[in-house]
């Protein structure tokens, strides 16, 4: 037993039966089991109970021994004082104070079914995918979990986006700017690809993205590949680069984009030319992205994107290879947008104040689902996964909320919990 999981218990009121009685034997009767308080004091507040035929209001506080109100110095503390009722899971001493002051204990450990403790216990202490793997049961997800996985994830990447948007000035353009750029560097390097977006002035990319030439040199010069130039093109683009330096006065920065343990496909040198292509190819991208109505619509923004013609023969500088152009794949295009472009566009019309929640959602519904470890692991349980509201949904709470093992406030784990049915 831990203090969460009696606060938990308390809070949804799961236990065998309702028939209280204090230590003494009293009848206690929860008129209000209180609201649960996840700040500092007590753990319930604004709670009501009756005994001997009196009413009484006040807060409620839950401990898994008794002793613990003496270990957490409750006695010396102020916001203690309106304790109308003493809950424990064993009362293993006598509270002097609570006593003098006739606050009832109530102890729960014969009002909790053992089962559920042991449940508890298998999910916390589980090795499995995820904690509650030899109790799932895919009938049981309850409704619009996907739909609720969703919001809450576009929630969180909307205030770190309304962070990025505060530091800049509300430029959604610079903003953009930056997320595509992080997207595009994937996991290796999306930390150094926003660092180097974040380190151009936005208005000097909009001065220059008629140019494709200079934008790819000013990329590619921050990124220091251009200080010992391989062959004829590379001299070009550093010359650009210390032109585009000079004229716009850009700091001498220089952030070094890895190679390691990446598929050539995904080298940084092709994802940076297709960003920098992706910008000159839509002069107006901004406003593309954010009036789509439809997967379709925002995949037609990605499709053409290429990196340039050198690149057709190479795929780092210098070495030349067989012809190939060096396009964005469906797959990079739809993680590109299920992971950008969505939660841009709901952070841009939660700002201008305008609901658009079904139609993100829908665009979510509208989309593939991913393939990779996580979504095999889930449909081995026998969830079906049929398109990306559900996939990204299932990445999203596998990630929050079983390797954290986070249990009690999955809701999943709520329903498992509650069944008295063996595991």
């Amino acid at each position: 037993m831990t203090e969460k999981l009696l606060q938990y218990l308390w809070n949804y009121k799961v236990f065998k039966h309702f028939d209280f009685k204090d230590i003494e034997g009293q009848p206690v009767e929860i008129i209000s089991f209180g609201k649960w308080n996840t700040n500092a004091g007590p753990d319930f507040l604004d709670a009501k109970i009756k005994i001997k035929d009196l009413v009484i209001a006040g807060h409620i506080e839950l401990h898994v021994r008794a002793s613990d109100w003496v270990f957490h110095n409750h006695s010396q503390d102020p916001n203690y004082q309106n304790i109308i009722l003493h809950v424990v899971y064993e009362n293993n001493v006598e509270i002097s104070e609570l006593l003098s002051k006739s606050v009832p204990t109530l102890e729960l450990k014969n009002y909790i079914d053992p089962t559920l403790l042991w449940k508890y216990e298998k999910l916390i202490n589980g090795t499995l995918f995820i904690p509650c793997e030899n109790i799932f049961d895919s009938t049981k997800i309850p409704p619009g979990f996907h739909e609720a996985n969703i919001l809450k994830k576009l929630d969180e990447k909307s205030l770190e986006l309304e962070a990025s948007l505060e530091n800049y000035k509300n430029n959604f353009e610079a903003v953009l700017f930056h997320s595509l750029a992080y997207s595009f560097g994937l996991k290796v390097n999306a930390h150094i690809f926003r660092q180097i977006a974040e380190s151009i002035d936005f208005s000097i990319v909009n001065k220059i993205r008629q140019n494709e030439s200079q934008l790819e040199a000013l990329l590619f010069g921050i990124s220091g590949w251009l200080d010992h130039p391989k062959d004829s093109r590379m001299m070009i683009w550093k010359r650009e680069f210390e032109f585009l330096r000079k004229k716009f006065n850009i700091p001498n920065l220089t952030f070094h984009p890895k190679f390691l343990r990446l598929r050539p496909p995904n080298f940084p040198t092709l994802r940076l030319s297709q960003l920098a292509d992706l910008y000159y190819r839509h002069q107006n991208l901004f406003s593309k992205i954010i009036k789509a109505k439809s997967m379709n619509d925002l995949y037609e923004v990605f499709a053409p994107v290429k990196a340039s013609e050198y690149w057709d023969f190479h795929f780092n500088f210098g070495s030349v290879s067989k012809f190939q152009p060096k396009t964005l794949s469906r797959d990079f295009i739809e993680l590109v947008i299920l992971n950008t472009v969505l939660p841009f566009k709901y952070t841009y019309n939660k700002y201008h104040s305008e609901e658009i929640t079904d139609e993100i959602l829908e665009l979510y519904r509208n989309s593939p689902a991913e393939k990779n470890t996580v979504i095999s692991g889930w449909k081995k349980l026998g969830m079906k996964v049929e398109n990306a509201l559900e996939s990204q949904s299932l990445i999203y709470h596998h990630k929050t909320s079983c390797e954290e093992k986070n249990c009690l406030n999955c809701s999943i784990g709520f329903k498992l919990l509650k069944e008295s049915s063996n595991v």
